[in-house]
């Protein structure tokens, strides 16, 4: 919908970036002050769910008013983005008051659900032909709101929500002092710099293998929406087997597979089978998600109760602040070159999670010696 900003508003083409990084500036800076005043712990999760999904929602209709230009844009877009600090990490937030065995099953469908709300416009894209933009907005807009009066009024607080009472500045930086924590986390931030990154190039990808193999067409935002759709379907997979083999185990052979799909990556773009390579990038699609319950999991289970939900919203804030460094970069790379080898770039994540895991999954074998 952010081209159709653009193009309603008559704004430049830079603006199209410029209003698609307001969102993620204002998501950061939202998870930051949400973090940083420990909103999640001192506050009821759905209530503040609530007013954030309603907040986000005014802010996310307000852009079709006609007398908007650039910079009344910027600000919507941005507070659009500071008020979803209050849906996904406090949606995790929700989830580990309600689960301790089960987080990971539950969190699975949570990030299933995200996944499916990223493919969406994809395929919004390749069917809102006879809908206007104001519509979809508008819809999308009372959608928030339907589900903020859902949570609030059937999902009351979970049995084990611990309530921070006071403000604890202290605890962003605190939290980081746990060395568990802080490996999981590491590892969630580099599952971060390949997730976002892979997700944004998906259709440049299948633009790209197009233009190498002039014989295949390929439907870009339908097969978009199916990669992305289908690492839902995983994240709900993974949560069920994490229960049986461990969560941490299916977190590091997930970013494992992930890590190895970027390596090969360059080598797919050869292949003259288009269904070879639409296969690969549906099992990239699945892989590269599959951890991302299951590292959230593991930094919920080594956070201290009373601050779980500032430690969510923390890893959260630097984890989005990892994606722009690492879309932006990848963006640098194709000006300066059309090689297909700079998706191993998004290897570098991976290769430091998975680090950082093994990192804790030794000095817990030494601990055990």
């Amino acid at each position: 919908m952010i081209n159709d900003l653009v193009i309603n508003f008559d704004l430049k083409a830079s603006a199209l970036g410029h209003l698609t990084s307001s969102v993620q500036f204002g998501f950061i800076s939202g998870t930051l002050t949400f973090a940083i005043l420990t909103i999640a712990d001192r506050f009821s999760p759905s209530k503040v769910f609530f007013i954030c999904a309603v907040l986000g929602s005014l802010f996310n209709l307000a852009a079709i008013w006609d007398a908007n230009n650039f910079l009344s844009l910027l600000l919507l877009r941005f507070f659009n983005g500071f008020f979803l600090a209050g849906i996904y990490p406090i949606g995790m937030k929700i989830a580990s008051d309600y689960y301790k065995k089960g987080l990971g099953k539950s969190l699975g469908f949570l990030v299933g659900a995200l996944a499916l709300g990223t493919a969406f416009p994809h395929l919004l894209k390749e069917t809102t032909g006879a809908y206007s933009w104001e519509s979809v907005m508008i819809w999308t807009s009372s959608l928030s709101v339907l589900g903020g009066v859902l949570i609030v009024t059937l999902v009351p607080d979970g049995p084990y929500r611990k309530s921070s009472p006071k403000i604890d500045l202290s605890a962003f930086f605190e939290v980081f002092q746990n060395q568990k924590f802080r490996s999981v986390a590491f590892g969630y931030f580099g599952h971060m710099w390949e997730l976002y990154a892979f997700w944004v190039f998906i259709p440049f990808m299948l633009k790209k293998y197009s233009l190498e193999h002039p014989q295949v067409l390929f439907n870009v935002p339908v097969l978009s929406f199916i990669i992305i759709s289908f690492g839902g379907l995983a994240c709900v997979f993974s949560g069920f087997v994490s229960q049986k083999l461990g969560t941490k185990r299916i977190a590091f052979i997930a970013l494992s597979l992930s890590c190895l799909c970027c390596l090969i990556s360059p080598f797919l773009f050869t292949s003259n089978s288009e269904g070879l390579f639409v296969s690969f990038l549906i099992f990239w699609g699945m892989v590269v998600i599959a951890d991302s319950p299951l590292l959230s999991t593991l930094v919920a289970q080594h956070a201290p109760a009373e601050i779980k939900g500032t430690a969510l919203t923390i890893v959260n804030c630097i984890g989005f602040t990892v994606t722009i460094i690492s879309i932006q970069f990848i963006s640098k790379m194709t000006e300066w070159t059309d090689s297909n080898a700079i998706y191993m770039i998004l290897a570098i994540g991976p290769i430091l999670g998975l680090t950082a895991l093994m990192r804790t999954k030794l000095k817990d074998s030494l601990t055990i010696l």
